[in-house]
């Protein structure tokens, strides 16, 4: 069937000149070697799926003319002056997409794939590949007047795609007949092949499968491990051992227990959230596209659902309507569309009926203009009515296929990952301390045993009670509390942001938006309110301007109509109502005003300012003679209405245009006309120009008064007066200043976010002067660069890469514009957040490290590819998610720096006690360290993790991807606060005798002295984690307190539950109740804390730096061999994620694990400090790496 034919790109001339979508393609001529109609024909149906070349899989991509994908992407064939006719190239399959071309048994000329080439994107030369309206009609057996046939089921015959491109007349004589179907649904063939207008939902992943997922956490693994192990030694220690009369009651499996809480606390906490998150969103987007649209079928019109719209039908198109599906226009009188949601294009955009743009291409008329025969699903009809093929939809259709790139899973967080190497670190540094601890008491005990008169199942007490020792100290070491903090952090975040109108889709965007350092924002309905506004005006002898340039000497639009008489009122209603062709009409359950976005603005603003009622009963009430439809050459519209006895002709339209044609002007609180001047004229003319500067669209509003209509000096044209003959001696009535105006709040919090250290540029598909306005007013552009899409695009990446960094603006942008600059500015180290509100803003959002969509204006297709969602459509919210974002990594860090302090204490406590001890045994005893364990994790999360941002937050810059959990800060105080904590507790311990006078011998002062310890130790921990809630230098750690009631009220319990211990708790916790003096030097010793962490914090960070790379050395040297001991342990843990990894990733998240893995195994798992001499300082904090301390990265950097 197939003959094969060449696929070179046919030679084209290309008229490089910019344009506008809506400009006029000019039809070149094809270079002689292209081949005759005939053979293009046969070539379209022939050329085997398997040959085809493409360059773009993206719908809204641009692709290049050429076959190479390396090259430039060219614009859309409707916006440009190219047009070709080889079938190879304009109806080539995208690479992915050659499945949409091969349908089994397809009884219609084309597939799902030919008709996806129509916009993918805007292409001319498809359309013409297939026939153009006729031959697409004839492809998919349907009609263009009756539309499809209410009683098909399966179609009758086989039409081929050389029938339906090839012949002119409606009968097919070759087409074959179809075999009748048993089967009596509707429609059944043309769903088959082309599909029905739904996507395919998203699953919700069940609470339950939340919960395992969860479980298989590498930490909460080892959390589990530690717990069954401590577990079954603290029930053989309670039940298998016979305890003599008096002794203690067994309690320690009470460690296992505590332990298994924490870990049902961090699944189902972290799995709610999930879970919560999901059906938030659900919720959010529950009231679906569930609307009825207007079709014809069988010859008549029905109204149907849009999920029932078919490929082939055809459907109404009237002002306001949201159209459902891709489609060619088959008729239509002044249809205009806003395009701008779907493909980023902010102008209404003229449509031409598809016949109409057949018969411009076949007759080479080069100057034709407005060829776009496209309806594009996800536009929005502004004006005029028509009707449109569809030949695309659900999945196929250009808002279906990017709805299903941007379905993808949820990835786990960076902070996430880099805590869980954090806490295999700790656990391995606990774990072979542990170990050491183990062996010395075995030792010491084995070589004890000759003289060990104790009877047998004394001795293995005496070795399960050794065992019971280094099991504790692992527990203690293992971190559980760390993903406990990151779960609540996130979670408390989350819940808050959403109160403040911030859906957080995607966890992960909480923690990466405290650290972005640059925002590309969108213009339209993200910086602007995306309604076209009155904002100024001049109307002699008065005038208004923009609400935040008024002045004494200025007034603001409100004020401006208080002032004037209500004749002048009812004259300005009448230009701006009579004299306009939008109606009144809802726009999701709401009132608004349905047509062209200037009429729509003028409308308001005299509903809004001019007290206008009813639109429809004041056209009602005027007597109108005469409508003139918009007229291109002139730029200005126009009605007549009878006043009294004469007749008022109402012009309006562009200012510079309709002030050629006055010759008087009109004094507006009068209405008195006088002679328009010179002086009068330069006047005018340098206000229109100000407000185009200040990129303005200037209305102008004039009128004339005639005795009768037609007036004498009319000229006519077909009966009908001709406009330009009366447009002569008008009367200037004033000039109106549109403008879609910035939303409130958005200069003051740019100035904000460029304050907090993040860049916002402005993205936008405007022109680079209004661009530059709004980017101006918004406080975006100040003194750096302005850059168009189509000069952006050809840059080498050498000077993208240098020019970047300067770009304030870009204007003129596609969609693949943004989403390259995305990814450039993530090439170079950036941390970029995007914000959109149009499907066009898709594969940007997605490319972000953090999205932003509109929750009001946004569309599905952008709320799916976003991470978080602005529920009130304003761009200030983005700092609200940038505050709590930067109060998630600070509480990890609080709680990381608390943590660690406890743990270093914790381990090196019961260590060297326990070896010191004649009996083996630790200071602290195993429900002694449950209990400090329980505050360092549990209530330290709670409490330090609950941290409300305040706007301080915002005076730092944000922290580099490549910055380490842990600062020079935090480990300057961690180091002092260990000293002094290990300090107090061994003077008391080895020294408490002589310092007290305790007598070594005496069991009760000895139970009172280790009581003291233990009551010293928690208490040290209570006030050290008041100074863990500063991460800085600076020594107010009381600031904010009073606005964290969880810190109050955990750190109330906390005390309370001590002083309980204390009192009653002596049997279980082996200590007595002591007295005031020695509650005193207990409290007075822990309290030291607090002026200790004063001098730690003055303590020059340079001079840390300095003495820890001199002393670090010997550690990192232990660190070295006990690593390497538990590497293989390491590895198994590995290999249990990446299982884990395929049951629940994605492919693009496997990917990443498994790069990681790669480097893992190729590096070291040792760290080494790194400490250059002249050590960096960034706001006094330069920092240590210790977060990839699993792969040995140890160093020093440059804390921003």
């Amino acid at each position: 069937m197939a003959s094969k034919g060449s696929l070179a790109p046919p030679t084209l001339a290309v008229d490089t000149r910019a344009r506008s979508r809506s400009d006029a393609t000019d039809i070149t001529s094809l270079d002689a070697g292209v081949r005759s109609r005939s053979d293009t024909l046969e070539t379209r149906a022939v050329t085997p799926a398997g040959s085809f070349v493409s360059n773009v899989s993206n719908p809204f991509l641009t692709p290049s003319v050429s076959a190479n994908p390396f090259l430039t992407p060219a614009q859309s064939d409707c916006g440009s002056s190219i047009i070709t006719i080889d079938p190879d190239s304009a109806l080539r399959p995208d690479p992915g997409t050659e499945a949409d071309f091969t349908v089994e048994n397809n009884p219609f000329a084309f597939s799902p794939g030919h008709l996806n080439k129509l916009l993918s994107p805007k292409s001319l030369p498809a359309f013409r590949a297939l026939g153009g309206i006729a031959g697409i009609q004839r492809g998919l057996q349907t009609d263009v007047n009756a539309g499809l046939s209410l009683d098909e089921t399966t179609v009758r015959s086989r039409v081929t795609f050389d029938q339906a491109v090839g012949r002119a007349v409606d009968e097919l004589p070759g087409s074959s007949e179809q075999p009748a179907s048993s089967e009596s649904q509707p429609f059944l063939d043309r769903s088959r092949v082309y599909g029905k207008n739904v996507l395919p939902t998203k699953k919700v992943v069940p609470l339950w499968k939340l919960i395992w997922i969860a479980s298989k956490d590498k930490v909460i693994i080892l959390l589990a491990v530690a717990a069954v192990v401590s577990l079954a030694l603290g029930l053989y220690e309670t039940f298998g051992v016979k305890h003599p009369p008096g002794s203690p009651p067994a309690v320690d499996w009470i460690e296992g227990v505590a332990i298994l809480i924490a870990i049902l606390i961090v699944t189902l906490v972290g799995s709610l959230n999930d879970w919560q998150k999901e059906r938030a969103f659900f919720e959010l987007n529950a009231k679906k596209e569930d609307r009825e649209i207007r079709v014809i079928r069988s010859g008549k019109s029905h109204i149907i659902n849009v999920r029932d719209i078919l490929v082939g039908d055809v459907l109404h198109l009237e002002p306001g309507d949201l159209v459902p599906v891709d489609g060619i226009l088959i008729e239509g009188h002044n249809m205009k569309c806003d395009e701008s949601s779907a493909t980023g294009e902010s102008d209404a955009i003229k449509k031409t009926p598809g016949d109409q743009v057949m018969a411009a291409l076949e007759s080479g008329n080069s100057s034709s203009k407005g060829l776009d025969p496209f309806i594009i699903s996800g536009a929005k009809v502004l004006e005029g009515v028509g009707t449109f093929l569809c030949t695309s939809v659900g999945v196929h259709s250009s808002f279906g296929k990017i709805m299903m790139s941007v379905q993808t899973d949820v990835e786990a967080t960076p902070l996430q990952k880099k805590l869980e190497r954090l806490a295999v670190a700790i656990a391995k540094i606990g774990g072979s301390a542990a170990v050491v601890l183990f062996f010395v008491l075995l030792f010491r005990f084995l070589a004890a045993l000759p003289g060990d008169t104790r009877s047998p199942p004394e001795k293995a007490s005496s070795f399960l009670d050794i065992l019971i020792v280094a099991v504790t100290i692992i527990v203690v070491a293992v971190p559980e509390g760390l993903p406990l903090a990151v779960t609540l952090a996130l979670a408390f975040a989350t819940k808050r942001l959403l109160k403040e109108n911030n859906l957080v889709r995607v966890l992960r965007a909480c923690e990466t938006m405290g650290n972005a350092t640059a925002i590309c924002s969108d213009k339209t309905g993200t910086l602007t309110t995306n309604r076209m506004t009155v904002v100024a005006g001049a109307f002699a002898p008065s005038s208004f301007v923009k609400s935040e340039h008024a002045n004494s000497k200025s007034k603001t639009v409100s004020e401006w109509a208080s002032e004037l008489p209500q004749n002048a009122k009812e004259a300005l209603i009448q230009s701006v109502a009579i004299n306009s062709t939008a109606f009144e009409g809802e726009d999701a359950g709401q009132f608004a005003f349905i047509g062209s976005k200037t009429e729509t603005a003028l409308l308001q603003w005299a509903k809004d300012h001019l007290a206008m009622q009813s639109l429809s009963e004041l056209r009602a009430n005027e007597q109108t003679i005469h409508m003139m439809p918009f007229d291109s050459a002139k730029k200005c519209m126009g009605a007549v209405i009878k006043v009294g006895s004469q007749y008022r002709l109402l012009v309006k339209g562009a200012s510079e245009i309709l002030l050629n044609y006055c010759s008087h002007k009109s004094d507006i609180t009068t209405l008195e006309s006088s002679l328009l001047t010179d002086e009068d004229r330069l006047e005018l003319m340098s206000t229109i120009q100000r407000y185009a500067q200040d990129s303005l669209r200037t209305i102008g509003l004039v009128y004339c008064d005639f005795p009768q209509w037609p007036p004498a000096h009319a000229e006519f044209e077909d009966g009908q007066v001709q406009f330009a003959s009366v447009l002569k001696d008008l009367t200037w009535l004033g000039v109106v200043g549109i403008q879609d105006p910035v939303r409130p709040g958005v200069p003051e919090a740019v100035r904000l976010a460029q304050h907090a250290g993040v860049k916002v540029r402005m993205v936008t598909g405007d022109n680079a002067i209004t661009a530059q306005a709004i980017a101006t007013e918004c406080g975006i552009y100040t003194d750096g660069l302005i850059m168009e899409g189509p000069e952006f695009r050809v840059l080498s990446d050498e000077e993208m890469i240098r020019r970047i960094p300067k770009l304030q603006v870009l204007a003129r942008s596609s969609p693949e514009d943004k989403r390259i600059l995305v990814a450039k500015l993530k090439a170079l180290g950036e941390t970029v957040a995007v914000t959109g509100d149009g499907t066009n803003d898709a594969p940007a959002l997605k490319t972000a490290d953090v999205g932003f969509s509109m929750g009001i204006c946004g569309t599905e297709v952008a709320k799916e590819a976003s991470e978080i969602v602005l529920m009130d459509d304003n761009f200030t919210s983005i700092l609200t998610a940038l505050k709590w974002g930067r109060a998630v990594n600070d509480a990890v860090q609080k709680f990381l720096q608390f943590q660690i302090t406890v743990n270093i204490t914790a381990v090196l406590v019961a260590f060297i006690s326990a070896v010191a001890n004649p009996d083996m045994k630790s200071v602290l005893t195993a429900v002694q360290l449950l209990w400090v364990n329980l505050i360092m994790d549990t209530f330290a999360a709670l409490a330090l993790a609950t941290d409300p941002p305040t706007d301080k937050i915002l005076n730092r810059l944000p922290q580099p991807k490549s910055a380490p959990l842990i600062t020079i800060n935090m480990w300057k105080m961690i180091i002092g606060q260990a000293i002094y904590q290990l300090v107090v507790t061994f003077v008391l311990y080895f020294a408490g005798n002589q310092i007290l006078g305790y007598d070594p011998n005496n069991a009760t002062q000895q139970k009172e002295l280790d009581t003291m310890v233990f009551n010293t130790f928690v208490w040290m921990q209570i006030f050290n984690e008041l100074n863990n809630r500063r991460l800085d230098n600076k020594f107010n750690i009381f600031e904010g307190v009073q606005r964290n009631k969880f810190f109050v009220g955990i750190t109330v319990l906390m005390v309370g539950l001590q002083i309980l211990i204390i009192f009653v708790g002596g049997a279980a916790f082996e200590i007595k109740p002591i007295n005031g003096a020695q509650w005193a030097i207990c409290i007075l010793s822990a309290v030291v804390c607090l002026p200790w962490g004063v001098l730690i914090r003055l303590f020059p960070d340079e001079w840390f730096a300095a003495i820890v790379k001199t002393i670090g050395m010997p550690f990192v040297v232990v660190y070295k061999s006990l690593a390497k001991a538990f590497a293989s342990v390491g590895r198994l843990f590995e290999k249990s994620d990446r299982a884990s990894g395929r049951d629940t990733a994605g492919e693009s998240e496997k990917a990443v694990s498994n790069s990681h893995e790669v480097v893992s195994a190729e590096q070291e798992t040792y760290p080494e400090i790194i400490l250059p001499d002249d050590t960096e300082m960034a706001g006094n904090r330069p920092t240590i790496r210790i977060d990839d301390l699993e792969k040995g990265n140890l160093g020093t950097e440059k804390d921003a």
